[in-house]
Order: C-alpha cells, then structure tokens, then sequence
C-alpha cells in the first residue's frame, strides 16, 4: 500500500534532520549531502511497504544514508572535482557549532561514530549494525575519535 502525499511528508519531516546530519557528518559537503539525502528518501519511497516498525525504520535509513555515502565518496567523479563551498553547521544549535565543525574536521572513519554517538544517540551495538563493522571496532574509533576531539578541542582554547 503506497503512502499519501501527506504521509511521505510526515516521513521526511520525522526523519530527514538524522538523515541529512549523518550525510553531511560522512561527506563533510552541503551539496553532496543533500544529495545523499535525496537519494535515501527517494529509495525509502520505493521500498516503503516494507517497514513494520520505527526501529526498523530508523535502522534502515541508518544504513542506506551510510551506503549512499560511501558510493558517493568511492564515485570516480569525486576524485576529478573540487567542491566548491566547505561544509556548514545546518542543522545544529548554536551551543553546538563550534564543536560540530571541529568533528566535521576529524578523519572520516571517527567522525561518523562520533556522530552516531552524540549526535543520534546510538549504542555501540546499533552504531556496529549502521556501520556494518564489529562492536570492538567501534569502540576503538570512539575511543580514539574522542581522544582527538579533546585533543583539537583544547587547541582551539588555547
């Protein structure tokens, strides 16, 4: 049964600020994220008959955010351009700009646990399924993200 109009509305309106903020946390790009978030909702409404409950679906865009980035950074084409604007804090409270823009700084593979984390509140469980990586493995990015967050963070004070 297809979604209303109305009801994919609610569906973006509910989850498009996690969506977008994880897109913009892995491509550190405002075009490429809105991109990816294009592309995500665009597969969601192809699929949407399939989602039984909110965890599921939460789960779901989770992962096809994180895929739809990683084909986008692996593109070819990306290697051949320069972007041409650096990322932007959308989306994020003003109490948390600094510090968003300084994890937007950490290398990928920490930035996104740290955003899952913080950000989405996920578990190292959940974050080890979106990821599809090993719980052991997320922690040590955590471990070391926050480590070189704490660490850049007190530069910036100085």
């Amino acid at each position: 049964m297809a979604l209303t109009q109305e009801q994919r509305t609610q569906v973006v309106e509910r989850w498009g600020d996690m969506v977008y903020r994880l897109a913009l946390a892995r491509t550190a790009s405002v075009p490429d994220a809105e991109d990816v978030f294009q592309e995500v909702f665009l597969r969601y409404f192809r699929h949407e008959e399939r989602f039984q409950s909110d965890e599921y679906r939460k789960a779901w865009l989770l992962r096809c955010t994180i895929n739809r980035c990683k084909s986008l950074l692996a593109s070819p084409w990306r290697k051949r351009v320069v972007p041409l604007e650096t990322a932007e804090e959308v989306g994020v409270e003003d109490d948390y700009r600094e510090v968003y823009g300084t994890v937007l700084s950490l290398p990928e593979k920490y930035r996104a646990v740290i955003h899952l984390h913080y950000f989405e509140g996920l578990s190292v469980a959940e974050m080890a399924a979106a990821l599809n990586s090993t719980e052991g493995t997320v922690k040590s990015q955590l471990s070391r993200g926050r480590a070189l967050l704490r660490d850049m963070l007190m530069e910036v004070e100085l």
